[in-house]
């Protein structure tokens, strides 16, 4: 970060911004559905962490009802919120555990230890191990796998009494996801597997470098072993060189999802995508305190309020600007970035 860019950063109200922010956010909510309209169902989870962490990082409670709220009405879409999807119940499980360490409230680790044993029925063998996408077992993803990686990983620390239960999974997750060619020859994690267990070349999005970073940081802090800080460090780096604007159009160094163009004005998954990313990389930073993973995370955030912001607070899904079009997953997406910021800066 240049000298220019610290004095903007310090000049910078990001507890303001993250305020004003999630108060846009929650004009979206639905007591009625227990979500958040204009979301879908996991996209409504990742919401929910994104309320947890406001409340958490801020100590701004205005907001902190909706948790236990959700808790209660959400689960009548899908019961105990589980659906057939690991990933979708990979990000409840997630949203849960994250609500448990901001509360205390067992009910919450419970709910992400269902959600857990939920996601272990969809490991098998086929291409060595590894989980599917959902029921249909056609199709053995990234985002799957880094998601019980992270879960299983998060709750062995919240769970001393289950012994290694959960590492055992963390750790047998963690060996078959670097054995599977999920991580391509440039450092970036793509989507998925073929039929014959072989890297598909598809898109690396930003949230597959992203939800990595909360299993590998976790697997640190347990193990010790700074080996899971030097692989996430490597995906961070390639994350912030190769999914980053360039050129003199905008400002270089904000992040960009694949394909990020074409959600112009539409609605849909990469929407979210971007601020589970920093999300993790914020979590991320501070076992590894690398300064360039604090100044982008900075750097993004003043680019969110300055170039992708509306006159009612709200965001859009290209943070370098210009402003397109609002809806609670853009929004839940540019707040985990401005929540983060309040951290990094407080």
């Amino acid at each position: 970060m240049t000298t220019q860019h610290r004095s903007e950063a310090a000049e910078a109200d990001f507890r303001g911004y993250a305020a004003a922010g999630a108060a846009a956010l929650h004009r979206w909510y639905s007591p009625w559905t227990g979500r958040w309209r204009t979301t879908g169902w996991w996209n409504a989870a990742n919401a929910l962490t994104a309320v947890v962490d406001y409340t958490a990082r801020t100590g701004d409670r205005r907001f902190a009802w909706v948790i236990n709220w959700t808790f209660w009405v959400a689960r009548w879409q899908h019961r105990r919120f589980i659906d057939n999807f690991f990933d979708d119940n990979g990000w409840w499980a997630l949203a849960w555990a994250r609500a448990y360490e901001l509360t205390g409230r067992r009910r919450y680790l419970a709910a992400s230890q269902r959600l857990f044993e939920n996601m272990i029925t969809g490991w098998d063998e086929t291409c060595a191990g590894g989980l599917w996408w959902n029921q249909d077992r056609t199709y053995k993803n990234a985002i799957a796998n880094e998601l019980f990686l992270a879960a299983a990983a998060r709750l062995h620390r919240l769970s001393p009494d289950a012994g290694s239960y959960y590492l055992d999974w963390a750790l047998r997750e963690w060996d078959w996801f670097g054995a599977s060619g999920l991580i391509g020859q440039h450092g970036l994690v793509n989507d998925g597997l073929t039929a014959d267990c072989k890297n598909n070349g598809e898109p690396t999005y930003t949230y597959n470098q992203g939800v990595i970073l909360g299993g590998l940081g976790d697997l640190y802090r347990i193990t010790g072993d700074d080996v899971y800080l030097r692989h996430g460090e490597r995906i961070a780096d390639a994350a912030l060189s190769q999914l980053t604007t360039a050129g003199s159009a905008t400002e270089p160094g904000i992040l960009v999802d694949p394909g990020e163009a074409d959600m112009a004005g539409r609605r849909g998954d990469k929407s979210q995508f971007k601020g589970v990313f920093v999300r993790n990389l914020c979590d991320f930073y501070q076992d590894s305190a690398r300064p360039a993973y604090r100044d982008f995370i900075i750097q993004n955030a003043r680019s969110i309020w300055d170039n992708d912001r509306n006159a009612s607070n709200q965001f859009g899904v290209s943070w370098a600007g210009p402003f397109d079009s609002a809806d609670a997953s853009r929004q839940s997406s540019a707040l985990d970035v401005l929540t983060a910021a309040v951290w990094l800066t407080s």
